[in-house]
């Protein structure tokens, strides 16, 4: 006896079923790109600018500033750069391999050759604020650490956790130029304290306990590892990095802003952070402070 078959008489019922599958292929990918979207790498250039010392220390202020990059961007930012170190050669004489960096040449005699006034160095520190201040593809932050109302604990560590912590949790919420909630950060700070802060950052990874109303691990504390910040931060001397020298700039500056020197209060540059970086710090990073960016602890 001849069974029926299930098979259609004719290429439409095939058609059909090719048609639909096409579509739920397509369907899928779509769905797929909507939700697994690809994660980014952020690079945080690092300076800092005081001490961490406690006895005959000259500074009560220790400052830990970052310049945050999304990688997209990287080149981009730097080959403006370029352009804007060409464009100070031509005007000041600065050679192009002359490190900027803020604290010498305001407080000594850098030794520049050929000579740059004193003035003309201010000139040129404020205008790498400002030309950072213009850029909608860089994120600036900060921490500042008033030494004398943390006499009893490590500088150092207090104040990177802080920075660090802050960094991981502004790249969970996607509070970074492009940023979307978990992108991945790379910390390259200059070339100091490397041992101790990897051994920190690595600490951070297994156990870091913080402050919090809300505490599941002891009253006021709870557990929030560092989850984005990807490897040991990656050292870097910043003879070498352009960036990195904006850092030191930016660091110095913000310094400046709660103990400024005799020069730089006498020129009115305590205020150059609050007035030419106002558009490029971060918000995100902290509320109630009294600058706009800067966690101050």
């Amino acid at each position: 006896m001849n069974r029926p078959t299930l098979e259609p008489k004719s290429g439409v019922y095939s058609f059909a079923l090719y048609f639909t599958c096409q579509l739920q292929s397509y369907l899928l990918v779509v769905f797929l790109a909507a939700t697994k979207q690809p994660l980014y790498m952020y690079l945080m250039y690092i300076d800092e600018s005081g001490d961490t010392g406690h006895n005959n220390s000259p500074t009560d202020h220790f400052v830990v500033s970052a310049i945050v990059i999304h990688e997209e961007d990287w080149l981009n930012v730097l080959n403006d750069f370029i352009k804007f170190r060409r464009a100070v050669k031509e005007k000041f004489g600065l050679k192009m391999s002359e490190e900027i960096h803020a604290a010498p040449w305001l407080n000594n005699n850098p030794n520049l050759y050929p000579p740059i006034s004193k003035w003309d160095r201010m000139v040129i520190l404020r205008a790498c604020l400002k030309w950072l201040n213009n850029r909608s593809d860089i994120s600036v932050f900060a921490v500042r650490c008033y030494k004398p109302a943390n006499r009893n604990k490590d500088v150092f560590d207090l104040t990177w956790e802080y920075f660090i912590q802050r960094f991981n949790n502004t790249l969970e919420h996607g509070n970074f130029p492009k940023g979307r909630k978990n992108d991945r950060g790379l910390v390259m700070p200059d070339n100091t304290h490397g041992k101790k802060l990897t051994k920190l950052m690595r600490r951070m990874r297994r156990y870091n306990i913080v402050p919090s109303k809300l505490s599941t691990h002891g009253l006021g504390a709870r557990q929030l590892n560092v989850k984005l910040v990807i490897e040991d931060p990656a050292m870097r001397d910043s003879k070498d990095s352009y960036i990195h020298q904006l850092a030191d700039v930016v660091a110095f500056f913000i310094r400046m802003n709660y103990e400024p020197n005799r020069y730089v209060r006498k020129k009115g540059a305590h205020n150059f952070a609050r007035k030419f970086l106002s558009k490029v710090l971060n918000p995100h990073i902290v509320r109630n402070t009294s600058l706009k960016g800067v966690k101050e602890v």
